[in-house]
């Protein structure tokens, strides 16, 4: 190479602008960082995200093998859902079910009026809620299977019902049109059917109401439309089922029917007398009623055709209640009722003539208890009590016949739901503040690691 060649390519070289090799270098691992730190924080929230919320909306793929009756017993108290607790539709699902309750409790209700209805396990104290209408009363608008293993409650214009086994839900088509409101009345005794309470408007303007009364089988095999009656009449309520038949009170009339609707007889009550509940028909094809005397309550049995009066059954007296509903009768022959506890800020005295729907307001019961009513006793068995302001409550038929009780310990503190949202909201914010700062973690990052590899490397 010639001196002058050398000087010409040195001047070249001159004017060819230098690579910044560590600056580049230096970019190049930053923006890798950051996009490595972006996109672990985003895995960390979605992980988490899914972590929580898959337990609360996956569904098995096959039903839990689970028995209803599995040692299924009453709770001997139950207690006001945590915040945060789970919904009916979580998962894992909470399988068969003892006891569902609602109030004016605080923790029993959502927004202005709506009540949190509360179901409580079958065999232990896992507890559930479903968001549902204003002033909810299970035992007369929400009611369970049976078995336990469904729930089936009103909700607007159409009544659901939730499988507990699954977490699944469905609405309950009876085929009435231009519904208003509808509530869940009864089920059968084998829980394929459920009997359904609607009401629809009587005229063009909507300025009266009637009530339609539709047994529903849940296979889709059939409806049948039981009865309509005003609306101030109180159409089914309650309805008791027999294996091949029903029972319904309406006003002052008890109406027994065939599954197929057709009417077999009907009777009218005699003053201060109610049909008992749930629980009316007896073993031997009689009916049982409930009579007021004052403000004490007693069962006695009555022909189911004719209405005539047969005697009082041999259980003891419920004193100084608004109300009781008979639930059923269990395996030692006793009957287990519902014992609807005044107000002490009632409004109503309770030893005169009053409708049920008074007598089960919200502002009349103060709380309530399930009572056994022991051949032969003089008084009444404490089975289960509730926190004050627990104004209705249904159990399921099993755990009614298997006569088991349990020592209960309500859950208390904060529910998952509450962990869930607050975890996840933790999250999100780390990971929006990760972002906004990407250039100076960034920077940190790759500070720790030099000054990482200078600590590492060997002295000269």
């Amino acid at each position: 190479m010639t001196a002058r060649l050398r000087e010409s390519l040195h001047d070249a070289a001159t004017d060819v602008p230098a690579y910044p090799v560590y600056e580049r270098s230096l970019a190049t691992a930053r923006r890798s960082r950051r996009r490595s730190a972006l996109a672990t924080a985003l895995v960390l929230v979605a992980l988490a995200g899914a972590g929580v919320a898959v337990p609360l909306v996956a569904r098995p793929a096959t039903e839990p093998a689970v028995g209803a009756d599995a040692g299924a017993a009453l709770p001997d108290r139950v207690g006001v859902p945590p915040r945060g607790n789970l919904h009916s539709t979580d998962w894992p699902p909470l399988g068969p079910a003892s006891v569902v309750f609602a109030g004016q409790a605080p923790g029993l209700m959502w927004g202005d009026e709506g009540s949190i209805i509360t179901i409580v396990g079958a065999t232990d104290d896992r507890y559930r809620i479903i968001k549902g209408r204003n002033e909810a009363q299970p035992g007369e608008d929400t009611v369970l299977s049976p078995d336990g293993r469904r729930i089936a409650v009103g909700t607007g214009s159409s009544a659901r019902v939730v499988d507990l086994m699954t977490g699944r839900s469905r609405a309950v088509d009876t085929g009435v049109s231009d519904v208003v409101s509808s509530e869940a009345a009864a089920w059968s005794p084998d829980g394929r059917a459920v009997v359904v309470r609607e009401t629809v408007p009587a005229n063009a303007e909507g300025s009266a109401y009637r009530m339609v009364l539709s047994l529903v089988r849940l296979d889709g095999s059939g409806r049948v439309r039981l009865a309509e009656a005003d609306h101030a009449a109180g159409l089914g309520s309650p309805v008791a089922f027999a294996p091949d038949r029903l029972a319904y009170q309406t006003g002052r009339t008890v109406t027994v029917a065939g599954l197929d609707g057709r009417q077999q007889s009907a009777f009218a009550l005699a003053p201060d007398t109610e049909l008992a509940g749930k629980g009316a028909w007896n073993a031997d094809g009689t009916l049982t009623i409930a009579r007021r005397d004052g403000s004490g309550w007693s069962l006695r049995r009555v022909d189911a055709h004719t209405g005539r009066d047969l005697g009082a059954l041999d259980t003891p007296a419920v004193a100084d209640v608004t109300a009781i509903r008979l639930l059923g009768w269990s395996a030692d022959g006793s009957a287990r009722v519902v014992a609807y506890v005044p107000s002490p800020t009632a409004p109503a005295a309770f030893d005169v003539p009053l409708t049920m729907d008074q007598r089960l307001a919200y502002g009349n019961v103060g709380t309530v208890e399930v009572l056994a009513l022991d051949r032969g006793a003089t008084a009444p068995t404490t089975l289960l009590t509730a926190p004050a302001d627990v104004v209705a409550i249904d159990v399921a038929d099993t755990v009614i016949r298997s006569g088991r009780t349990r020592a209960a310990t309500p859950p208390e503190g904060i529910g998952p739901r509450f962990w869930f949202w607050t975890i996840l909201l933790v999250l999100l914010g780390v990971g929006i503040v990760a972002y906004r700062r990407r250039v100076q973690l960034a920077l940190w990052l790759d500070d720790r690691r030099v000054r990482r590899s200078r600590r590492q490397r060997p002295p000269r």
